[in-house]
């Protein structure tokens, strides 16, 4: 069986899956906090047919030998944690982080997930929350009554509550940076759990050396560059095609192969 027939295989399977990479980008170019990712690709091993540095003569040795490649796999799809830009909403309880750091949240079954989407909403008990209700950590409740809620650059949260004239502080917000962002698990819903390549979080007050602060009335949207992700669909597309017509090729040689018989 020709070589080439295989090797095409697995261009054609890797470009696949860069292509539901690429998609997956570009359907998410207008979620909040949404980090693009990237696959990487690896080379097969390869058959040695003539060892480099074997002797050709006495005196003589082979400089490259022969290695035929058997083609590419996945290696790894990464996350890249670059800064999305902000947008302004105006709405009090969107918070956008500016530099590094993640919003920590409380999920039903007790773990706590990490996002960088601060489209926060107020549920029916006044505990601020996510677009799917999970609360904050720590957890902050804005009483009822309470008007022109404030949240400074380092995470204080503060409101005027009732008749009062004065602004009182109902809590502050904190967040977690990690050793390695790309070893994060991605749930969906604009979540990351912790994993055993991401390190564990480490908790601080946003402003402080290494973390980033907060914007309030803002939103960070999708670091997604929709003309870069169409490049590289493009260029995806070509070297899908070319691949398919190695196997092509592969086939029409096969087929002379056939017809000397």
């Amino acid at each position: 069986m020709i070589r080439s027939l295989w090797t095409g295989t697995t261009g054609m399977n890797s470009q696949q899956l860069n292509m539901d990479v690429i998609a997956n980008n570009l359907a998410n170019v207008s979620t909040t906090g949404f980090k693009k990712s990237r696959a990487d690709f690896q080379d097969l091993m390869y058959q040695i047919m003539k060892v480099p540095g074997s002797q050709t003569s006495a005196d003589t040795e082979s400089p490259t030998g022969i290695q035929i490649g058997l083609g590419v796999r996945p290696a790894a799809v990464q996350k890249i944690f670059t800064e999305g830009d902000l947008i302004q909403t105006g709405n009090e309880l969107d918070v956008a982080i500016e530099g590094a750091g993640f919003f920590q949240v409380e999920m039903p079954n007790g773990t706590e997930a990490f996002t960088r989407s601060g489209a926060f909403k107020r549920d029916g008990d006044g505990r601020i929350t996510t677009s799917d209700g999970y609360p904050i950590v720590p957890a902050i409740t804005i009483p009822d009554g309470s008007r022109q809620i404030t949240i400074s650059e380092t995470g204080i949260v503060s409101a005027i509550i009732g008749d009062d004239n004065s602004s009182t502080e109902i809590g502050a917000f904190e967040t977690v940076t990690f050793s390695n962002n790309s070893g994060l698990t991605a749930i969906g819903r604009n979540l990351f759990l912790e994993s055993a390549s991401s390190g564990t979080p480490q908790t601080a007050i946003p402003g402080d050396d290494g973390y980033g602060t907060l914007a309030q009335n803002y939103i960070e949207g999708s670091n997604v560059n929709i003309v870069e992700e169409m490049a590289a669909m493009i260029t995806t597309q070509r070297a899908y095609e070319i691949n398919s017509k190695s196997i092509q090729t592969s086939d029409e040689m096969m087929q002379t192969t056939n017809n000397l018989v």
